[in-house]
């Protein structure tokens, strides 16, 4: 790698929104790019998370790139290993490979309002580039809780997302502590080799059965003989998502029956009253997210395990104290609590225009418009951004409306000619976000008298998108330029001018 790389497109992180972005990038005929990738190979997430059980909660099928289908799925819900496999194939096929800068962690990114250009310190070089894409995602920084005496504990301590596979489990007295997607897998997964599991159950979930099975030989073949039929399911699995977000974004109350059924998965399962009533939620189903498991009630009611229906407060030497006053004695303890979601860690390292970072710009909660760009930071757009997430479908629908959008962002670049960039008017940012907050006042995830991941620290709801992965398609699908303020590289020894500026200049002459 060169001392400092000049480059037209930097994309940051090398998951599905990262990958994702450089395919689409190279189908525009855009071949100068990087991808900065802070670890050693592909994947995001699907790198980073290899607890046991880890395994993804939508379909295959619908959790893959359109426009790289893959008939291969030996499973209908896959494993973290055949995904980071499919992520590795995509990387090939669609020749990424020499895009890759690994070991490239960002470490400060800064806006040059003379040169119109970002500037890039990583861990492994200088760049700098005409447009960023940062495609770091939400769930890449674990988050670890600021537990009273865990630096004393004699133990192993450890977060899913970072799981110690040197540290054996087996006949070992563990401590869990959260109840989400990764937690309702890992304590079916080890419950079987450990001597004893203790459960710290802040809030308990929802969880319905998982229709898993192995996708059969004959399957795969007809999905590779006949193409279209992989579309066809895909389609499908699409189409009864979309059918469902009426019930999470208008009608609540409609999930009064789902949460009926849900009630009858865990009777089956626990038939302890006592045990039922500390895992049955008292919020509105899909508040948080539904959670998929059909092995977690019955680990959860094997004689080695003890679920604790309160929050881990202290460690005392190797005694782990609820705030409930339970105490355990334990050899480990695996956080599995979560992200850095509403207050991304990369903001605190992009400097935008008026030398605030973003995490400043966003001291009050994110606001971006159309998901994607940001005020005060000029050719810099995020894939999965504020307000993109979703409850009941598959994130990369919602990728793949923003790669559209930046698509077309890059084309009006082209348009507008020379040494030139676009900055999302404050006003065009309010009135999206206003028109977002609004809709979001009735859906489940505001109503449902949970407090949520989704929720940031003034219980706003930046992170989900309140409508059909249709509605965010057409809202994504071009740049209006109305929206934006048009910068021009100034002359040499003059401030950057804006198209504003340039007009009424050219109008007094």
């Amino acid at each position: 790698m060169a001392e400092h790389e000049h480059v037209r497109v930097a994309v940051i992180g090398s998951g599905f929104g990262g990958l994702g972005a450089a395919v689409r990038l190279r189908r525009e005929g855009i071949t100068d790019f990087v991808v900065l990738e802070r670890a050693d190979g592909v994947g995001g997430t699907w790198r980073d998370n290899t607890y046991p059980g880890c395994a993804c909660d939508v379909p295959s099928h619908l959790y893959s790139f359109s426009f790289a289908p893959n008939p291969e799925w030996p499973r209908t819900f896959s494993g973290q290993e055949h995904i980071r496999a499919y992520l590795e194939h995509v990387a090939e096929v669609f020749r990424l490979r020499p895009h890759l800068r690994f070991g490239c962690e960002v470490k400060r990114m800064a806006w040059n309002a003379q040169q119109l250009r970002w500037d890039i310190e990583t861990s492994g070089g200088s760049f700098s580039a005409d447009v960023v894409v940062s495609a770091t995602g939400p769930l890449s920084d674990p988050k670890m809780p600021d537990i009273p005496g865990l630096d004393s504990f004699p133990g192993a301590v450890f977060h899913s997302a970072r799981w110690d596979h040197d540290y054996d489990v087996r006949g070992k007295r563990v401590a869990m502590v959260g109840t989400g997607a990764s937690a309702i897998q890992i304590v079916p997964s080890i419950q079987p080799d450990v001597a004893k599991l203790v459960l710290f159950q802040r809030t308990p979930a929802w969880v319905m059965p998982r229709v898993d099975r192995a996708i059969s030989g004959p399957e795969r073949s007809l999905h590779r003989a006949l193409p279209f039929t992989t579309k066809l399911r895909r389609g499908l699995l699409w189409g009864i998502r979309e059918l469902q977000v009426q019930a999470f974004t208008k009608r609540p109350n409609e999930l009064g029956f789902v949460e009926q059924l849900a009630k009858y998965n865990m009777a089956r399962a626990v038939k302890d009253p006592a045990l039922r009533a500390k895992l049955t939620p008292d919020y509105r189903i899909g508040c948080k997210r539904i959670l998929l498991s059909n092995t977690y009630y019955p680990a959860l009611a094997r004689p080695n395990v003890d679920v604790v229906a309160s929050g881990l407060a202290e460690v005392r030497g190797s005694t782990v104290v609820a705030a409930d006053g339970t105490e355990a004695e334990v050899d480990a303890i695996v956080f599995g609590t979560g992200f850095h979601v509403t207050g991304m860690p990369m903001a605190e390292r992009v400097v935008g225009a008026d030398g605030r970072t973003l995490a400043e710009s966003w001291s009050e909660g994110m606001k971006g418009l159309r998901g994607a760009t940001a005020s005060g930071f000029p050719n810099w757009m995020t894939i999965i951004g504020p307000n993109t997430g979703l409850g009941n479908s598959s994130m990369i629908l919602m990728i793949e409306s923003q790669l559209n959008y930046m698509a077309d962002y890059l084309r009006q670049l082209d348009v507008l000619g020379g040494r030139v960039a676009l900055d999302a008017r404050p006003r065009a940012v309010e009135a999206w976000n206003h028109t977002v907050q609004e809709r979001m006042k009735r859906t489940v995830w505001n109503t449902g008298g949970c407090t949520s991941w989704y929720l940031d620290a003034n219980g706003r709801n930046t992170t989900v998108w309140p409508g059909t992965t249709t509605e965010f398609r057409n809202a994504t699908r071009r740049v209006d330029l109305g929206e934006y303020e048009v910068l021009r590289a100034p002359r040499a020894g003059a401030a950057a001018a804006t198209e504003e500026q340039i007009a009424a200049a050219e109008a007094r002459a």
